[in-house]
């Protein structure tokens, strides 16, 4: 089942979702579908990492001082040798 509703977006923007559908040979609501599906899937992905690293910290589970200053090093050095 699907369900439909209304969003408003400003006048640049859904002249840009039509150009994007129309080079694609898609419809603005099939477009405007897709983003909002796309958004709703990395929103979902980044609440439950967040969630997850929260969990993680409440357990006491961190990185340990050597850790830290490995990735520190790897990209300080990095950044020297540029």
């Amino acid at each position: 089942m699907t369900a439909a509703f209304t969003v408003r977006v400003k006048d640049e923007t859904a002249s840009k979702l039509d150009q994007l559908a129309e080079k694609l040979d898609r419809s603005r609501s099939y477009m405007a579908a897709e983003a909002i599906e796309a958004f709703v899937a990395q929103q979902e992905w980044q609440l439950a990492e967040i969630e997850a690293g929260l969990a993680e910290a409440d357990r006491g589970e961190f990185a340990s001082d050597e850790d830290v200053a490995k990735v520190v090093g790897k990209y300080v050095k990095s950044a020297r040798q540029s």
